[in-house]
Formats: C-alpha cells, sequence, structure tokens
C-alpha cells in the first residue's frame, strides 16, 4: 500500500495520489456516484472504512472527490488529514441542507458564506469571544459567477451547522430562522475552522433536500437527481481556482 495517515483512516493506494482540490459529499456512495459520472477516468485512492476516494480529471483540471462522514467529528477528522498529510489546499463540501427560509424551496442551492454552530469543536481553539467560521472569498466569488454562468439561483448567506440531528431544545431551528440563516447542516462549521486552523481554503455548497417548515422533501433518488446543478457549480469552482 501507499502512504497513510496517522489514524490510518486514509490509506492511499499503490501508485494514487489525491489532487490539490477536493469535493466532499458526507455520504462516501455519493462520492463514488460524483466520481462515476462527473470525472474523467477516476482512480480509486482509498477505500478503508468504506470511505471512497477517487481522483480524475474535470475540464483538463485533476479534481479529487472523497467522503466526509456525518457530523462535524468525522468531516474534521478527514478534512485535517487531507490537509495537513496529503498537501490538499482546498476543499468543497457538496451536501445536503434543510431549508429554514420561506423563499428557499427543495432542489435550490446554498453557498454558505459563513456557519454559526452549537459544536463544541470551536472551544478548542480558546480564542476570547467567539469564532466565526467563514468560506474562502475568492473561492465564494468563483462559485457565484458559477451559478451565474449556468443560470442557476444560488443563495449566498449564513448557514446553521448543528450536532444534533434531533435536537432537544425544539424551538432551535426557529432561532436560527429568525436570524436569516438559510439553512441547517451538520458539517460546514468544522471545515471552514479546519481550512482556517490550516491556513487553507474551503467552500460549501449545499443543495436544499427538505424543508424543515412547510414539510418539503426529496426522496433519495430525487436527491442524487437534484445535486447535478450544485456539482456543476462546484467542479467549475474547482477548475477555476487558483491552486
Amino acid at each position: 500500500m501507499g502512504k497513510r495517515s496517522p489514524s490510518a483512516c486514509i490509506e492511499l493506494k499503490e501508485g494514487t495520489h489525491i489532487a490539490k482540490v477536493v469535493l466532499m459529499p458526507g455520504d462516501p456512495l455519493r462520492a463514488k456516484y460524483i466520481a462515476e459520472h462527473y470525472l474523467e477516468n477516476p482512480v480509486l485512492f482509498n477505500d478503508v472504512r468504506n470511505m471512497y476516494g477517487y481522483t480524475g480529471m474535470y475540464e483538463g483540471k485533476e479534481v479529487s472527490v472523497m467522503g466526509s462522514g456525518m457530523g462535524v467529528p468525522s468531516a474534521v477528522l478527514y478534512i485535517y488529514e487531507l490537509f495537513n498529510f496529503f498537501d490538499v489546499d482546498a476543499i468543497i463540501r457538496v451536501g445536503s441542507a434543510g431549508a429554514l427560509q420561506d423563499n428557499v424551496h427543495v432542489r435550490d442551492v446554498v453557498i454558505a458564506m459563513s456557519a454559526s454552530t452549537n459544536s463544541n469543536h470551536v472551544d478548542a481553539y480558546d480564542l476570547p469571544g467567539v469564532i466565526a467560521p467563514t468560506a474562502d472569498y475568492d473561492m465564494l466569488r468563483n462559485a457565484v459567477a458559477a451559478a451565474e454562468e449556468i443560470g442557476v439561483r444560488a443563495d449566498v448567506g449564513s448557514v446553521y451547522t448543528t450536532d444534533f440531528f434531533y435536537h432537544p431544545d425544539k424551538h432551535v431551528n426557529e432561532k436560527a430562522r429568525d436570524l436569516g440563516m438559510l439553512a441547517v447542516e451538520m458539517e460546514t462549521a468544522g471545515i471552514y475552522l479546519t481550512a482556517m486552523q490550516c491556513h487553507k481554503k474551503a467552500l460549501s455548497i449545499l443543495t436544499i433536500s427538505d424543508h424543515i417548515f412547510n414539510g418539503e422533501f426529496l426522496s433519495p433518488e430525487e436527491i442524487r437527481e437534484g445535486f447535478h446543478e450544485m456539482m456543476e457549480i462546484a467542479l467549475k469552482t474547482a477548475v477555476r481556482s487558483d491552486i
């Protein structure tokens, strides 16, 4: 086998490598789907714990895709190792989220400018005050331009990253909604914090799979098919990033 990370969660197959830009869905099977449907000549570089990772080509540029698992702790483990042990320079999360605002609907694309969170992950940085996990601006700008180019309406703003799928405070989503947050999900704040810590780049692009308040939702099949616009934006952002 090739190079492995200290946690042994990433172990490169012999003769493989990881690109400078990595797209990261939560679901490893979605990573496999992305590689097979969007990348040219994808090569599997990791399958430890079935967390599939592939490297291929898109519009002449090398791009990798790998699952992150669900939640901040899982995502941060993989992202920290990619940044620090495999020379990755940028991560683009491509995932799903629940809409909070009335004007955000299922299948819509949300580009996360920043991410508030209830995760204790922020406490490890011991910064007096409150950290604001924020996207890389150049990647954000490229993503917005890509959305405009392909004619996709993308909402840009803050999201809420939660450690709880079932939060004991039944009103937490209402509070996030009242503060203008567009959607709720489970990884973005951790990704942005880790990128800030490692002096790297990160961006989270999300497709709305359900609406927290009006009951709209997509089936698993509709989610997979509905992610196409998000993937186009993410891939064009990866290609155009100065990395």
